[in-house]
């Protein structure tokens, strides 16, 4: 595999529109981790169980803003990006981490106020029909799916990747398909896709991050659900730019449930032995792994809700 030619920015600033978790008493700020001020004369900052991020990256006179996933709801992230004071009219693109309706739901309210035309980056599975299916209770549920007409009929320009690719003037990397190189991140075998209209164990392969590589620094990775695994998805950024150095890891981990719990502790000793400056679980880490990384790892770990801006520069 050569080489990506992935920019280097000088300042990459990172917006949570859409998470698990709010907190308006969270006052305190860093040159790192900034938090929305506390405004009784506005409306709330609202929570929901979905993810959605505003990347603003910068090189010299350069700066390009991107939208990584649209939440479970058309409401929280419309809201909370008029609360914080988003202009979405700046959003070049929109990139969608994998077709799960807690990532993509807000998705076509935002392409209807934002610029028309915008590609939208996604692999092709994001479009799969997907459920959970418990066997052993007998239990199946039916996911909503990504409806594809109703994208199109808001101008937007779809563009399936599934190998690895650049966006944003080059400034920011998108993984495509992750290799899974792991022997504990083995995905949610009660999760199934509909795959050449059988129902399979879903292989996820739609599942991708974000990668942008700071000027000095290294690289800040950002997965959605990180379905393919985070230590898969850093192992495989590092391997994309051949850079070794992490500057930050943020994103849902998908470590919360009792089937995938044994797997917070192996993740947390792989995240110690990649050494990133921080780390910032999100979404559906899960309270017991989000509060393991605290204690583990209290110099890295950054508590995360929805209205912080980290900038990393």
């Amino acid at each position: 595999m050569g080489k990506l030619n992935l920019r280097e920015t000088d300042r990459l600033e990172v917006t949570v529109l859409v998470d698990n978790y709010t907190d308006v008493l969270l006052l305190e700020s860093t040159e790192v981790l900034k938090r929305p001020m506390l405004n009784p004369l506005k409306p709330a900052i609202l929570a929901e169980h979905g993810l959605s991020l505003l990347l603003n990256v910068y090189a010299g006179s350069e700066q390009h803003a991107v939208i990584m996933d649209c939440g479970a709801t058309p409401i929280a992230q419309l809201h909370n990006a008029d609360t914080l004071g988003t202009d979405l009219s700046k959003v070049e693109a929109v990139f969608l981490s994998h077709g799960h309706f807690d990532h993509f739901t807000g998705l076509v309210a935002l392409l209807k106020k934002a610029k028309k035309g915008m590609p939208l980056i996604l692999h092709s599975d994001a479009f799969l029909e997907r459920r959970v299916n418990i066997k052993d209770l007998g239990v199946i549920i039916a996911f909503p799916s990504l409806d594809e007409l109703a994208l199109k009929k808001t101008g937007v320009k779809i563009q399936r990747r599934k190998e690895a690719s650049t966006f944003g003037s080059g400034l920011i990397l998108a993984t495509g398909e992750v290799e899974r190189v792991t022997d504990f991140e083995k995905g949610l075998p009660w999760v199934e896709a509909k795959v050449n209209g059988d129902w399979v164990t879903d292989p996820f392969r739609d599942d991708q991050g974000l990668v942008v590589k700071v000027k000095g620094k290294g690289l800040v990775i950002i997965g959605g659900c990180s379905h393919a695994g985070i230590i898969n998805t850093v192992k495989y950024a590092q391997k994309l730019t051949q850079t070794d150095r992490v500057h930050a890891v943020l994103g849902g981990f998908h470590l919360t449930g009792p089937m995938v719990e044994p797997v917070i502790g192996p993740t947390i000793d792989e995240i110690k032995k990649i050494n990133p400056d921080f780390i910032v679980p999100m979404h559906c880490t899960g309270w017991k792994a989000i509060n393991q990384f605290a204690a583990e790892m209290p110099e890295k770990f950054l508590l995360n809700t929805v209205g912080t801006t980290y900038v990393f520069q």
